[in-house]
Formats: C-alpha cells, sequence, structure tokens
C-alpha cells in the first residue's frame, strides 16, 4: 500500500480536488493524506488571533467571510443535492466549533482547535466527491490515531498500534482518507505537527503500515538544485539519498518539511515528490541510495542570528562549551551552526525568543557579539566523494560575498556558510552559476 500526500494547493479549488481525485483513482489501495484547502490555515490563524485579542467584529467578520468561500465550494463541488447537503453539513459543523469560541476564554487549545477545523473540512469534503462518484472510501480521522508526546515529538509506538485499530474499526476500503498536520498531544488536547506537518503524517503513517512508497505532490515537479524563486537556470534533481534530502529540508528547501525523511529512512521506504500539475512527470525520488558523487543542489534558510562568545576563560579549559550550551538547553532553543577557536565560539540559532536572556547569561563566560539578518546557505551532496579542490571551488564562488561563519566537515552532505541576507541572492547565484552550473 501507498502513502499519498496532497498539498493545500493540491486541494485548493474545486476543480483542483476533482483532479486529485482521477489521480489517486487507479485501483490501488492506498492512504491519501490531505492539507487544508490553500489559504484557510492563514484565515484560521487570523480568526485565532483576533480572539486573542478580543476582537469579536474582527473575529466575525473573518469567520463570516471563510464561511462563504466554502459554501461557494460546495456549490461547484458537487453534482447531486445529497453531497451538497452533505458538504454543507460539514461546513456547518466545523464553523459551529469556531464560533463557540466568540464567547470563551481563548488559549492555545483554542487556537488548535480552530486550526485544525480546515484538515477536518477538506478530508470530508473531498471523501464526499469520492462517494458522489462511486468509490469505495472511507475517513480515518488523525485524531484517533496520531500522538505527539510532552517533548511535541511523534509517539511512533502509538501512531502504529493505532492507526492499524482504526483501520480495522472503519473496515476494509479501496481507499482511504485522513488528515495532515493535526493531532492529539501528551495530555489528550488537539495539537499540530507545525506547518508543513502534512507532509510528516504522511512519513509517519507509511512507517506505521511499512508503506511501499509515499508519495509528496505538491505544485512543483520536485526539488531543484537551487530556488527558483530567486536564482536562473535552476533544474530538478532525479534523485537523492535519505541524508542529502534531509540536509536540503533542513536548511530551507520549502517542497518537504524537514522531519518527513526521519521515519521513512528508519524504515527504508522511498519518498516521492510529484507534481499535482504536473502528474507525467517522474518527480524527484528519495531512497537510500545516492545517485553519484558531487554537489547536487544549495539552499538557504533565513532568519538565522549569529552570537560570538569572546573569553579568555575558553583558552586550555574544559567545561567552557558545556556551559554555554546548556544555556541554550534551558532555553530550548537549537543552535544550528558552531564554529570554535581557541579564545572565541560562534554559533547561530533561528528562534530569538529568549535572545535577551541567553545574551545575559552568556555575559556571565565574557563578550557578546549579536549579528541579526543572517542566512545559512546549505551546499549539499555527497562531498567526501567529491574530486580533490571542493573547498577551494566553493570558496572561490564565493569570493565577492562577506562570509560570517562556515561549517565543514560535520556531515558528509554538508558544506554551510553563514552570508548576511543582503546577500542571500548573490551567493545562491554564484554557486549556481560557478558550480552547479559549470561543467568545466
Amino acid at each position: 500500500m501507498k502513502v499519498l500526500k496532497f498539498g493545500g494547493t493540491s486541494v485548493g479549488s474545486p476543480e483542483n480536488m476533482r483532479a486529485v481525485m482521477q489521480l489517486i483513482t487507479n485501483g490501488e489501495q492506498k492512504i491519501i493524506v490531505l492539507s487544508a484547502m490553500s489559504g484557510t490555515t492563514n484565515a484560521l490563524v487570523e480568526i485565532s488571533n483576533c480572539l486573542y485579542k478580543k476582537n469579536k467584529d474582527e473575529a466575525n467578520i473573518a469567520i463570516n467571510v471563510l464561511e462563504t468561500k466554502y459554501n461557494k465550494v460546495i456549490d461547484e463541488l458537487y453534482i447531486s443535492d445529497d453531497s451538497k447537503k452533505q458538504g454543507n453539513e460539514v461546513v456547518e459543523k466545523s464553523f459551529d466549533v469556531i464560533k463557540s469560541f466568540i464567547s470563551k476564554e481563548f488559549d492555545l487549545l483554542g487556537e488548535n482547535t480552530i486550526v485544525a477545523q480546515g484538515e477536518l473540512i477538506s478530508t470530508q469534503l473531498v471523501a464526499i466527491l469520492m462517494e458522489e462518484n462511486g468509490f469505495d472510501v472511507k475517513l480515518l480521522p488523525a485524531l484517533d490515531f496520531m500522538r505527539i508526546d510532552e517533548n511535541k515529538a511523534a509517539d511512533m509506538n502509538v501512531i502504529s498500534n493505532n492507526i492499524k485499530k482504526v483501520m480495522k474499526e472503519v473496515g476494509e476500503a479501496q481507499y482511504y482518507i485522513t488528515q495532515g498536520f493535526i493531532c492529539l498531544n501528551a495530555n489528550g488536547h488537539i495539537d499540530n505537527l507545525q506547518r508543513g506537518g502534512s507532509d510528516y503524517t504522511a512519513s509517519l503513517i507509511g512507517a506505521a503500515i511499512d508503506a511501499e512508497e509515499i508519495e509528496i505532490w505538491t505544485d512543483i515537479d520536485g526539488f531543484h538544485n537551487n530556488d527558483p524563486r530567486y536564482v536562473t537556470n535552476t533544474r530538478k534533481i532525479d534523485q537523492l539519498s535519505f541524508d542529502e534530502a534531509a540536509e536540503l529540508a533542513y536548511f530551507g528547501a520549502k517542497i518537504l518539511h524537514p522531519q518527513t525523511v526521519f521515519p521513512a529512512r528508519l524504515h527504508n521506504i522511498p519518498v516521492r515528490l510529484k507534481n499535482t500539475m504536473n502528474p507525467a512527470d517522474s518527480g524527484t525520488l528519495i531512497t537510500s541510495e545516492s545517485d553519484g558523487k558531487g554537489i547536487k543542489a544549495v539552499a538557504a534558510k533565513d532568519g538565522i542570528t549569529a552570537i560570538k562568545i569572546l573569553s579568555s576563560r575558553m583558552l586550555m579549559a574544559y567545561g567552557f562549551l558545556k556551559n554555554i550550551f546548556e544555556i541554550f538547553e534551558r532555553y530550548k532553543t537549537p543552535i544550528d551552526m558552531i564554529s570554535t577557536s581557541e579564545v572565541a565560539v560562534s554559533l547561530s540559532i533561528d528562534n530569538t525568543k529568549y535572545l535577551d536572556q541567553i545574551r545575559t547569561e552568556l555575559e556571565k563566560y565574557g563578550t557578546v557579539g549579536i549579528d541579526e539578518n543572517m542566512s545559512i546557505i546549505c551546499i549539499v551532496g555527497d562531498i567526501i566523494q567529491e574530486e580533490r579542490g571542493f573547498a577551494s571551488k566553493v570558496f572561490n564562488a564565493l569570493d565577492d560575498i562577506p562570509i560570517r561563519m562556515i561549517s565543514y566537515g560535520g556531515s558528509r552532505f554538508n558544506i554551510s556558510v553563514l552570508v548576511p541576507t543582503a546577500h542571500k541572492i548573490q551567493t545562491l547565484q554564484s554557486l549556481s552559476d560557478n558550480i552547479l552550473n559549470n561543467n568545466n
């Protein structure tokens, strides 16, 4: 059995929903993971923000706009009156949930409940569409099996056990549809896997049922060797290893949620990225095998802050780095890059929520410098197998770029540089011109 995931754009209109139905109904049994219709999650977050601010009038306006949108979708999506009635009942039920928070104290649980309605609506609407067209389809409620633990990590054992029970309870079907992104947390409350989490849902389900393949359908043909939004002459990558794909996803390639690769890699399940708008294209295949040596792609991660701690106490001392890292651990702030010398350590973070507190604690150990508005540029491939002179190629390509930090050797698949975000596009284009598209 395969697991197929379709993103918000893929189910973003009645026309696209019908196209997805045609793609998936080839007679092969499968589980289909759906995101909310494009724009819905943003609208639901906007409604939540209004409720946090107690702007009930603005919340009501936003709710009515979104509900009107869905009423129009139902009119265009279905042919029979019975299907339209079912669709209207789905929308009415979800919007009753949303409207109930107008008169309640609003908190994170309320926000998570409101945001979850997007996936709950889209999956039910597509299931009704498939039933109207005579297909054997059943819903698998994600909230009945998707779990995260107290650290917000996926609870794989619970997911694996629960999904098998739920599939048995709903009965045999040709096509199963479930929600991406949403889950229950360790307290049994509605939560989610964060933006892009539907990819992760599909991978977790694939691992839980030992799927033949996991397919992630989006609006692009697959991984490109550079960001086509900023760089000319990019090209699709036909094949990547799990490690290469994980590096690209973590360091900014938006096509794939960063955590998607790990469950698939653990169970050695191929992941294929496909384009809903161009289904004939083979996309990008991600497996345990790389398709050869050399540089495959580059990606950029914005919103990075660099921190430098300068201290003579580092010299010939042990335990210094441990003390530094414990500060970031206390504030649950992950570190992306790190570079050290005898008297200084530089590192980068992408979460500045506790930056002031972190700076205050770091100043106990030395002079602290902060550089904001930085970007990590990640160069990915089977670098160890690259011919001699790889490093010089990279640095020659970046000769005119002010590099703040370098990370090389921590992974055989990645060399990263930290540059001011103002130089990001220049850096990406230079790497394309001098390495990715240079056959000399």
